[in-house]
């Protein structure tokens, strides 16, 4: 499929932040398609995307969202399985979570990886920013541990954004995966179930 618009780390460049409604409108297709690729059925398995990140997000020629680049992506038999961790060092380390950077030969991921991801990415287009390591390189992200210390997400105070938004972004950003919900989980949360973006509920603190 030849998708002829731009991609959304180039958006993000381009444009800075994004107004809420248009990143929600994203997030939903983005969301749509996590919750296809994480159910496996009869013709195919379920996949971890594994980078999932702006540059790997691309937009056709009216607009539609394209989740792309599956270098990295894990093969599961079932949507509840989790796996080894296998690609230690691999990835785009400030939209990994910290079960990622943890020395540890019994560690083993699932989808909520990419609920991990997916939050990065939807701080990203509210904020312009990264939660977690924003101007530092990948290598001092590894060397300060900053991913193994991101246990508590800080929210810019420029910016209204929704209540909704920030919970939902603080929920995909759990650091414990144990209690980070699955993909399925996370599409099932108030913010992505309602009908429509909630100008009345903006957070104005």
């Amino acid at each position: 499929e030849l998708c002829t618009n731009t991609d959304l780390d180039t958006l993000l460049k381009t444009k800075g932040r994004l107004p809420e409604r248009e990143a929600r409108a994203i997030l939903l297709q983005l969301l749509c398609a996590m919750k296809y690729l994480a159910r496996p059925d009869d013709n195919r398995p379920g996949i971890i995307h594994y980078d999932l990140k702006p540059g790997n997000i691309l937009f056709d020629n009216i607009g539609d969202a394209k989740i792309t680049d599956f270098g990295l992506s894990k093969i599961v038999e079932n949507a509840a399985d989790s796996m080894e961790l296998t690609s230690q060092g691999a990835g785009t380390y400030w939209y990994l979570p910290p079960e990622c950077f943890m020395d540890d030969d019994k560690v083993r991921i699932s989808n909520k990886v990419d609920v991990w991801s997916i939050g990065v990415v939807y701080f990203q287009m509210l904020y312009n920013k990264r939660p977690f390591g924003d101007g530092q390189t990948q290598d001092r992200i590894l060397t300060d541990g900053t991913m193994l210390n991101a246990k508590v997400v800080k929210f810019p105070e420029t910016n209204i954004v929704s209540k909704l938004a920030k919970d939902f972004i603080e929920v995909c950003l759990t650091y414990d995966q144990a209690f980070r919900p699955t993909i399925a989980q996370i599409c099932e949360h108030p913010y992505v179930l309602q009908k429509e973006f909630e100008q009345g509920e903006l957070d104005v603190r």
